[in-house]
């Protein structure tokens, strides 16, 4: 298994070693000695799959009370995974990093606590599985709206599916309440 720091440093993309044989393939999606090495947590309280048909996106999304990390992996498909950077004090605040997560780069996402999190679909279908480092808390969730010009994401994606929460979602200059950087 590979960890990798992005240009945004607490997120990182995890490679893991596959074995492939006539058979299939073998491959680690957790490793807790692994995660503590490279400063990834190691305790996971939901794990969720969600499937989406193409130009879904989902997100971008937050908590702030009970405020969840997630490593997230497309087992189906092709998704652009999105983590921007909303932490108050933060030098890279509003910024974003963008990975593909595909069934066949098999490759995953750490989004840490303080970051908002979001995916497009860009093949005809996927299925994204994701475990998550607290559990989700509808009252508590936020969000900001997926073509906030001042985030700029190039999502790849024209005219997306959107869920009719995620379609009223605000700004990042119109949030508030925000996480702190710790």
């Amino acid at each position: 298994m590979i960890i990798e720091s992005t240009i945004l440093p607490e997120v990182k993309v995890i490679i893991p070693e596959v074995f492939s044989d006539e058979r299939g393939y073998f491959l680690e999606t957790y490793q807790k000695n692994k995660f503590i090495e490279n400063k990834i947590p190691h305790h996971f309280y939901q794990d969720n799959e969600v499937k989406s048909k193409k130009h879904t996106i989902r997100g971008l999304h937050y908590q702030i009370k009970n405020p969840q990390g997630k490593i997230v992996r497309a087992v189906l498909g092709k998704i652009l995974d999105v983590a921007v950077d909303i932490r108050l004090g933060s030098p890279n605040f509003g910024k974003s990093v963008s990975i593909i997560l595909t069934e066949k780069n098999k490759k995953m996402l750490y989004i840490p606590e303080g970051f908002a999190h979001g995916y497009g679909v860009l093949s005809e279908e996927s299925i994204v599985v994701y475990k998550c480092t607290n559990i989700y808390d509808m009252k508590n969730e936020h969000g900001i709206i997926w073509n906030d010009p001042n985030i700029n994401i190039n999502w790849e994606i024209d005219n997306p599916h959107l869920s009719s929460k995620d379609k009223l979602l605000p700004k990042l200059s119109e949030q508030n309440i925000l996480p702190k950087l710790k």
